[in-house]
Order: structure tokens, then C-alpha cells, then sequence
């Protein structure tokens, strides 16, 4: 094999990704970006916190880009999540096209390219050839391009809010005190504050008011239940 190909390893399964390429994620200094369908894209439980947690130190200026297609935004953790992402820093769109590997770049230099299950497992290919690395980041660049900001995105459609969070819009939208509300929906008082905090994440809202506003706009919380005659 020619020394430029030798530079490029296939790990099986994300244990082995972890221990022999985890340290690459602590490594971006200019640029970090992937790629991937929605935010499941770790099987084995505590191995994106090991990565995370052992190697990824964010450096002042380092540009992070993230691209989904719209079933990241399937569920209301997920969405709330990539908005918290967008908050943070990271720039994030959404791709209608399909994503059919994940990709990740690092500083234009390294690659990680998640291929399908082979006997089950599934294998990571750690690119350093410089040709190949331009070859993904620029097939990357094409479908950044052709995908809609994250905020833009969003504007078009409702957030995911599950039953429980259109109740508490609902208890909101009645004025009752945050501790009888809490205690209609069986949670703690901090729990439910919490909740409410998310809603309002979720909906772009700097407060409970706006929040109000924005989810009759969006139509989330439907006509309230009528009372029978008796009632």
C-alpha cells in the first residue's frame, strides 16, 4: 500500500472508534463539521459522552457546522436540542436531501465516514489522504449549500411538541399558578418549571407572554374541549 493509503483506517464498531479516534475530536482548533440524518447516530450507550468527555475542549473561534435532514427535528428533545446547538454557536441547517452517511470533518484534514453494519457492526473509515479529505469536505460544501438554516427552517413549520407540553401551554394560557399546575400534571414544581423553560425554548420565546402569542399563531393549542349540557 502506498503511504498516503495507509494513512486511512477502518474501525469496527463505535468502542474501537472511541479508543483509537476519540482523541481527533479533541483536535479541531479551525473548523468542525458532520453530517448525519438525525441526532441518533450513537448505538452503544456512554460512548459519545466518553468521546465528549475525555477529548472535546472547544477552542475560541473554532467554526462548527452541523447538517440534519428534517427528522432531527422529529421529536421535541431533538428539536430543542439542535435549537440549543444554534444558541450556542454552532450554525445548523437542515438538508431535505437525503444524508445517506454521516460525515465528519475536522480542520479540513481528517474525516470520519460511518459506513453501514458489516455482520452487525458498524464501521467508522478515518480519512487523512489530503485528495480524499477535499473530495468529502467538498461534497459536504454542496449539500450545506442547498440546505435551509435551521431558523428558517423552523419558521415554516410548528415545533414537535409532545401532549404534555400543549398542556402546559394550556395551564399557561389560563393563568394558573405554577404550583396548582404542577400538581395537575403530577410533577414536582421544579420539574414543571423546567418544562415550561423548554416550551419557551422551543418556541422562540423570551417569555411565557410571547410564548402565549406565538403557539396560538402556530395553531398548537386547537379549540378547548366543550362542556356537555349538563356541565
Amino acid at each position: 500500500m502506498s503511504p498516503d493509503t495507509d494513512r486511512n483506517v477502518v474501525l469496527r464498531g463505535e468502542l474501537e472508534l472511541a479508543e483509537r479516534a476519540g482523541h481527533l475530536f479533541g483536535h479541531a482548533r479551525e473548523e468542525f463539521v458532520c453530517a448525519a440524518t438525525d441526532l441518533r447516530t450513537w448505538a452503544t450507550p456512554g460512548v459519545r459522552e466518553q468521546i465528549m468527555a475525555g477529548h472535546w475542549q472547544r477552542p475560541p473561534g473554532l467554526r462548527v457546522r452541523k447538517l440534519y435532514t428534517p427528522a432531527a427535528l422529529d421529536d421535541e428533545d431533538s428539536e430543542r436540542h439542535l435549537v440549543e446547538l444554534s444558541r450556542g454557536g454552532a450554525t445548523v441547517r437542515i438538508s431535505t436531501a437525503p444524508l445517506p452517511q454521516e460525515t465528519i470533518v475536522i480542520d479540513r484534514k481528517v474525516a470520519v465516514l460511518a459506513g453501514a453494519p458489516v455482520a452487525g457492526v458498524r464501521e467508522y473509515t478515518v480519512v487523512r489522504s489530503p485528495g480524499v479529505v477535499r473530495s468529502v469536505r467538498s461534497l459536504y460544501e454542496a449539500a450545506w449549500e442547498a440546505a435551509a438554516d435551521l431558523a428558517e427552517f423552523r419558521r415554516a413549520r410548528p415545533p414537535a411538541l409532545g401532549e404534555q407540553s400543549r398542556q402546559i401551554l394550556r395551564l399557561l394560557g389560563g393563568g394558573l399558578k405554577d404550583e396548582a399546575a404542577a400538581r395537575q400534571l403530577g410533577l414536582s414544581l421544579r420539574t414543571y418549571r423546567r418544562r415550561v423553560a423548554e416550551i419557551l425554548t422551543l418556541l422562540d420565546a423570551d417569555s411565557r407572554f410571547q410564548a402565549g402569542l406565538r403557539a396560538h399563531e402556530l395553531g398548537l393549542l386547537g379549540a378547548p374541549p366543550r362542556r356537555s349540557a349538563a356541565g
